[in-house]
């Protein structure tokens, strides 16, 4: 897929900040102790965690929002509208749920195409026009074929390992103060963690800008998703979900954010792009 806006390229460079950052603490914490063994230990809880979250995603996912599966005879529509995007993107047909949620939204989930979930709430079945549905569920599938749970999974793994070990540095101080900066280690033990979750922020948005990108290639027509979305935020809006922990882990695999939302600063730690932002790419995809 073409990727009119470089989103690829943004969220490698994301990424590599993100290891560039986990280097300085942990570089800080070898200097302070003479020894790398406890970053070591860290990388090994986090791909342990990593793995069982990407390896359980779509269960994970599925659990946290109620929703059950829903057969051909109960939703052939829906079931039409998800086989002829997956026939066009020669991928295999995935799991269909309806989550019993009046506000309109919808994630896809799974390590992979042949593992793969789309769940849609009931008020977003509700609310859209077929042509808009079909938009959004090219949306949701693109996550899915661009490997965007694993890529999330990854993210957010990194993000606690800064965080894990950032911690460790502000507790014991990098270890020998003689031979670490104890300014430097107060700096870093404070804002390491924040810079490593507005890095693993900012991934999830350039991944909701390339499945919009090639969701709107896949379906043919970004005018719909265009329209979705402005139907979906106000829905959302009016019917925000509360913010417990199961639901936030679900959050960024939404179309549209689930929460209460907000502006200015809060952008920041927004999990989504502003919705205003994805309907301009998608109009201008469609030449407008």
């Amino acid at each position: 897929m073409n990727r009119r806006f470089n989103n690829g390229l943004k969220t490698t460079l994301l990424f590599a900040a993100m290891w560039v950052l986990l280097l300085a603490v942990g570089g800080l914490i070898a200097n302070g102790t003479g020894s790398s063994s406890f970053i070591w230990i860290f990388a090994g809880i986090g791909l342990i965690s990593t793995f069982y979250s990407y390896w359980n995603s779509d269960k994970l996912a599925i659990r946290a929002m109620a929703a059950r599966p829903v057969s051909e005879a109960e939703a052939p529509g829906l079931y039409a509208m998800v086989r002829e995007l997956a026939t066009a993107a020669r991928q295999p047909m995935p799991r269909l749920y309806i989550a019993p949620t009046a506000q309109p939204n919808a994630f896809a989930t799974g390590r992979n195409p042949r593992n793969a979930a789309v769940c849609c709430t009931e008020g977003i079945l509700r609310l859209l026009e077929p042509r808009e549905l079909r938009a959004v569920l090219g949306h949701e599938l693109m996550h899915v074929y661009n490997r965007d749970i694993l890529t999330s999974s990854v993210a957010a793994a990194v993000a606690g390992l800064i965080t894990a070990v950032a911690q460790f540095l502000l507790f014991f101080g990098g270890g020998d103060r003689q031979r670490a900066n104890p300014i430097a280690v107060i700096a870093t033990a404070l804002l390491a963690p924040l810079a490593a979750t507005m890095i693993q922020l900012s991934i999830s948005r350039t991944r909701e800008f390339d499945a919009d990108e090639d969701g709107a290639q896949l379906t043919g027509d970004p005018l719909a998703l265009a329209s979705a979305l402005r139907k979906i935020e106000s829905g959302a809006a009016a019917r925000p979900l509360q913010p417990t922990q199961r639901m936030e882990n679900v959050s960024h695999m939404m179309i549209a954010n689930p929460f209460r939302g907000g502006g200015g600063v809060t952008k920041l730690f927004s999990t989504h792009p502003p919705m205003n932002e994805r309907i301009a790419r998608l109009e201008r995809m469609a030449g407008y």
